[in-house]
């Protein structure tokens, strides 16, 4: 059987997918629970990645090598940095790379050590299917009608973003060495690197929550819970009936 996995970073933005599960089995593993199951027709995992690069690689892991998975699919909440990036648009991420790798002068600044990389791509045919899904799926909700989807490369990095000046600092620093980045959490690049090892098809959507500045903390659960829930499910479902 053909499992895909759908990771989220944060309860609140697995909780709707959760109760939509059928035949739900949980299975607790590496300190983490996973859920089993089907969801609109297809056999999945679902798991949290846990917040930061170490627990969303371990999680990644735990997927490919007990679950046997045969693709992830990473849905979330991220600050805007790109130039037009709103809160309440959407990113569906073509590539992904680590704000705050630095091996210099050893490597190039935000290559990642013997890989002769700064970029992990995501999987080509499986990230259509997802840009679909929110060109099929996010414009009809009616709680944001005006919905922009962007298609780009995401920043992670083991630090939540939350200053206008460190925002801007970032932007420049990564945009220096040709990193044009759309949004910036705290995930993606460590899941993105570990379906690279492996070989395995892996894409992200993430909602924009706030424009990485001082304003970033501000109703965080309420637009996790009222908004990127809502975009994930509705992404979710068409994706999983495309496949």
């Amino acid at each position: 059987m053909t499992f895909t996995a759908i990771l989220s970073a944060l309860a609140e933005e697995q909780q709707g997918l959760l109760e939509l599960l059928q035949q739900p089995q949980k299975i607790n593993h590496a300190g983490r629970d996973f859920w089993q199951g089907s969801l609109y027709g297809q056999p999945v995992v679902l798991a949290l990645s846990r917040i930061g690069k170490v627990a969303a690689a371990t999680t990644a892991t735990a997927l490919i090598e007990r679950f046997k998975v045969s693709r992830i699919v990473f849905t979330g909440v991220a600050g805007g940095l790109g130039a037009g990036v709103r809160v309440g648009d959407v990113v569906v991420a073509t590539e992904f790379v680590q704000h705050d790798l630095d091996a210099s002068p050893i490597f190039p600044r935000y290559e990642v050590p013997l890989y002769g990389q700064s970029r992990f791509a995501c999987d080509a045919a499986l990230s259509a299917l997802l840009l679909a899904a929110g060109r099929a799926s996010l414009q009809g909700l009616a709680l944001s009608p005006t919905v922009t989807l962007h298609h780009g490369l995401i920043a992670s990095g083991d630090r939540f973003v939350s200053g206008a000046q460190e925002a801007q600092a970032l932007r420049e620093s990564l945009q220096d060495q040709g990193h044009a980045v759309l949004a910036v959490e705290m995930e993606g690049a460590a899941v993105a690197q570990v379906c690279f090892d492996y070989g395995l098809p892996f894409a992200a959507v993430r909602t924009i929550s706030d424009r990485a500045d001082d304003q970033a903390h501000v109703d965080f659960p309420v637009f996790v819970r009222d908004v990127a829930s809502l975009y994930a499910q509705a992404m979710v479902r068409q994706l999983l009936q495309s496949l």
